[in-house]
């Protein structure tokens, strides 16, 4: 699918998830502009200077971690559309990042058929 001119900020603290995620989405998605990020500070300030389209985002990460991330994000842009990706996912943190604005959550190991569901959903390619 053709997402020219969209951009997809992919933030996670291991490299190996930050890789898989990026690969998939590559490969379901051309034309667009990939950044990506490795903590939740990054997130915050790629996403201020780069203004994406769609955040793929963790919730564990150091130095600051998903959810302070994505209220952060969501302060400076309310109709900012972040995923949440993350295999430690509890209840409570994914009840709460969806009270923060999340849009969605992708349980790790993701399958790419979730990330183009998404991609398709939220920037409206096919």
């Amino acid at each position: 699918m053709d997402i020219t001119n969209k951009k997809i900020l992919v933030c996670d603290d291991s490299v190996l998830a930050r890789k898989q995620l990026l690969d998939a989405v590559k490969e379901i998605a051309e034309g667009g502009t990939f950044i990506e990020g490795k903590n939740g500070i990054d997130a915050v300030e790629l996403y201020k200077s780069e203004k994406p389209d769609l955040v793929f985002l963790d919730i564990v990460m150091p130095e600051k971690d998903g959810t302070t991330a994505l209220a952060e994000i969501k302060e400076f842009d309310s109709e900012a559309v972040i995923i949440i990706v993350s295999s430690v996912g509890t209840q409570d943190q994914l009840k709460k990042a969806i009270q923060l604005g999340a849009k969605d959550f992708i349980q790790k190991p993701f399958e790419k058929n979730q990330i183009r569901e998404i991609i398709e959903l939220r920037l409206g390619g096919k």
